[in-house]
């Protein structure tokens, strides 16, 4: 798979199957939609291709854009639409003066002369264009003048599964790390670098990788203690997690902090990949070290028997 980011650059087919859209999280609703939009192209000996935009449209015209978590970095979403076999995704820089373009120049500019598309498929709730004047039925009124066909993704076939992405941020931020999961067609999960911590755990006999995100945008789920799997230095491993402020060492920022079953190595600098398998339980505080100490020893088998379950 290629990403292009100058539509000047991109390889036209004779055959260009294409969808749009942010496609955040890469959620089983999308994975049905791409698959769609693969098995067209590979029946006509053509190229499957996805149109997506960066930044998020929402952080260029939304008034409170610190607000917006997404539940997917572009490389992450790159990497879950590879899976899936399409070829091209088309990366469009959303400025200001993109969001400008009215319904029909994003038509005549990117999908007749920048992608030369031959079939679009496209939610039936998809906009687009200046002030979203463009929709489905516009796309369908104009389809004959611009040489494409275009396939409706309908409001049954999107929720019949009952999935979209905000749905997904919601059992995340409720700490319904299962029911993400299953909507997702996969563990969540998040890449971060280990850096220095203040090594609490350690004296406890809990060593934590402290984790940093570097994208304030990245969605994490609600405080509390995970069951997680984790890959590192090239191993696989598994553990907990806890996210939130450590109040029982009265910790005054939100912290991610992992305790790796098995493994004694120096992570510091090292960049950490996690999934998040099962929630165990809420962030606590406790009285004394000791008493979270006992609770660690809980949470620990708590969270082996829900991993092996998994």
């Amino acid at each position: 798979m290629k990403v292009i980011d100058d539509i000047h650059a991109f390889e036209k087919s004779d055959y260009s199957v294409v969808t749009i859209g942010t496609f955040d999280g890469v959620h089983i609703g999308h994975q049905t939609i791409l698959k769609r939009v693969v098995d067209d192209a590979k029946s006509h000996d053509g190229k499957s291709t996805l149109i997506t935009f960066w930044p998020h449209p929402r952080f260029i015209l939304n008034k409170d854009p610190e607000s917006l978590q997404l539940l997917s970095t572009f490389d992450e979403k790159v990497a879950l639409v590879e899976e899936i076999g399409i070829d091209f995704i088309l990366k469009i820089a959303f400025t200001p003066d993109f969001s400008r373009l009215s319904a029909n120049q994003f038509v005549q500019n990117i999908l007749v002369g920048g992608v030369a598309t031959k079939q679009l498929y496209i939610g039936y709730d998809h906009h687009f264009g200046k002030n979203r004047e463009g929709n489905i039925d516009f796309l369908k009124a104009n389809a004959s003048n611009y040489g494409f066909e275009v396939n409706e993704i309908s409001k049954q076939e999107i929720d019949h599964v009952g999935v979209s992405s905000t749905k997904i941020r919601q059992t995340l931020q409720s700490g319904e790390i299962h029911m993400a999961n299953s909507l997702l067609g996969r563990n969540y999960s998040l890449s971060g670098t280990v850096v220095d911590g203040n090594k609490k755990g350690r004296s406890i006999g809990y060593p934590t990788a402290n984790v940093q995100i570097p994208e304030s945008y990245k969605l994490l789920p609600a405080d509390g203690v995970y069951a997680i799997r984790a890959q590192v230095q090239g191993l696989k491993l598994e553990g907990m997690l806890n996210i939130g402020f450590k109040p029982t060492v009265n910790g005054t920022e939100r912290t991610i902090e992992a305790h790796l079953f098995d493994f004694n190595g120096d992570l510091y600098q090292e960049i950490i990949e996690i999934e998040f398998v099962r929630p165990i339980r809420k962030e606590m505080k406790f009285k004394s070290l000791e008493q979270l100490q006992k609770q660690l020893d809980i949470d620990k088998k708590t969270a082996i028997k829900l991993l092996y379950e998994a």
